[in-house]
């Protein structure tokens, strides 16, 4: 797919985590916005956690995990702005340490160095929120910049309902800059 040159161009990055599954309403929603979108995934995302094929028909690209190869053509040009979503505990604390091990957390640490904006919504259970480790993350890439929306635990309300993932407000925080 040729880029078009009238669109600015987004980053999703997609982590392990169950509410994945429905990355494409973020897909959808960023497209309406006018972004061109291009998926990067963390590798055990890619594992099950969300329908590959469908995002790839859906961006009319290929989603990307792993380092290209040298004189491997980009897969996508610099992005215009970054959406980590969902973002789990592990990619938010190796990403503000500078730990760079996969494709996703290299491309988080290069745009976060090259100022590009980044929206975060991060999906952590409880228990994990309350670790010092993702705090002090969380400040750390605050003092960086980045912006986040609500954490979602995914924790069932007193009806055993889960609440909405809320996929827009990434948009809406990028948008607000």
């Amino acid at each position: 797919m040729t880029r078009q040159a009238d669109k600015p161009f987004l980053y999703a990055v997609v982590c392990a985590a169950g509410i994945a599954a429905d990355v494409s309403k973020l897909i959808t929603a960023a497209q309406e916005r006018h972004w061109e979108v291009g998926v990067l995934a963390t590798p055990v995302a890619m594992d099950g956690f969300f329908d590959t094929a469908a995002v790839e028909a859906q961006t009319g690209r290929p989603i990307r995990s792993a380092w290209r190869r040298p004189g491997d053509a980009r897969p996508f040009p610099p992005p215009d702005a970054v959406v980590v979503a969902p973002a789990t505990f592990n990619t938010l604390n190796k990403w503000a340490a500078g730990l760079a091990d996969t494709l996703a957390v290299a491309t988080l640490c290069e745009a976060s160095g090259l100022g590009v904006p980044i929206a975060v919504l991060p999906c952590v259970a409880d228990a994990l929120a309350a670790h010092p480790a993702y705090r002090d993350s969380l400040t750390r890439l605050r003092g960086m910049g980045v912006r986040f929306g609500e954490r979602y635990s995914g924790e069932p309300d007193e009806d055993g309902r889960r609440p909405e993932f809320g996929w827009e407000r990434a948009l809406d925080l990028l948008e607000a800059a």
